[in-house]
């Protein structure tokens, strides 16, 4: 039997079809699961499963275990999820080098960002990206918004071409990232919560850490400026801490220009500023070897207006 799936397999012509079906096992594999994956697929689940029915017949191979118990790759769709991603990876960089044979960038881009980015003026990320279109307009360029821990494992197994993310450390040495900027993070509530009414100079370390906190699950539970706080919840997203602190329960860190609006209009209150606050770098990153010149023009775009505003 696995003599005869191996024939199949190596007698499989690649067309659209198949093509089609790879790229939604790769959304698969990417958000771990096939409900995660319906929103940037933009299919419903059934459709998702049924697709992933006509790949595995086609290939005649399991590739994935699904059920109760959670999702799961076989040992066959974790060898041919590798040879997806280097087939697509191919293409793109056939594309890639055929528009520069023609003197224009084309094919796509794969750009992935943690969330509240719009609000940060001193970024300008929409700028930015304006700025790519406008030198490679043939570039159909992709934006996926999520994680550190996912936009990094996507950098690694090249879901992603190019990322805009916090914390880089232990990236290895064949990837190229470059800090670009920090954001400041300072402390909130929200109406509701005791602390509101409560002037800064009687906030305590101790008052702080009997407040149920609002961490970042990429974030390890320890110490932040000082203070071990009582982490109660957790997300990765800016938008997830904030509807975790208009609930009015817990405290939580926001970055300053994305918490500036909600400080405005009275819904949150900053926390003794003065202590309260820290600096989170960010990278922009892609391969540092080969990269494509689409990469390489967008982390342009993105880190020039910067660069000459500090120069």
């Amino acid at each position: 039997m696995q003599s005869q799936s191996r024939q199949r397999v190596l007698s499989l012509s690649l067309g659209d079809v198949e093509l089609r079906l790879l790229r939604v096992f790769a959304a698969i594999v990417h958000h771990n699961g096939f409900s995660a994956a319906q929103a940037s697929l933009g299919m419903t689940q059934q459709t998702i499963s049924t697709h992933m029915r006509h790949l595995e017949e086609r290939l005649a191979l399991r590739l994935c275990e699904r059920g109760r118990s959670g999702f799961q790759l076989t040992d066959e769709g974790r060898q041919v999820h590798a040879a997806t991603l280097d087939l697509f990876g191919a293409i793109e960089q056939f594309q890639s080098r055929l528009g520069e044979a023609q003197g224009e960038l084309s094919g796509s881009l794969r750009f992935g960002t943690v969330d509240a980015m719009v609000t940060n003026r001193a970024l300008n990320l929409q700028g930015a990206i304006g700025a790519f279109h406008r030198q490679a307009p043939r570039v159909r360029l992709e934006i996926d918004v999520a994680a550190p821990q996912v936009l990094y494992q996507g950098l690694l197994d090249g879901s992603y071409q190019i990322v805009l993310m916090p914390s880089m450390s232990g990236l290895p040495a064949h990837f190229r990232a470059q800090a670009i900027f920090s954001e400041t993070q300072k402390l909130y509530c929200a109406k509701g919560s005791p602390l509101f009414g409560i002037p800064d100079e009687s906030i305590t370390d101790t008052l702080l850490e009997a407040q149920p906190f609002a961490g970042r699950t990429y974030m390890p539970d320890r110490q932040i400026c000082g203070v071990n706080f009582g982490w109660a919840a957790a997300t990765p997203h800016m938008e997830g801490t904030l509807l975790l602190l208009l609930s009015g329960v817990y405290i939580g860190f926001l970055p300053d220009h994305y918490a500036e609006e909600s400080v405005r209009n009275g819904k949150l209150r900053m926390l003794v500023p003065g202590r309260m606050s820290f600096e989170d770098p960010f990278y922009i990153a892609y391969p540092r070897e080969r990269p494509s010149r689409a990469a390489e023009t967008l982390s342009q775009a993105i880190v020039r207006p910067l660069s000459d505003e500090f120069a």
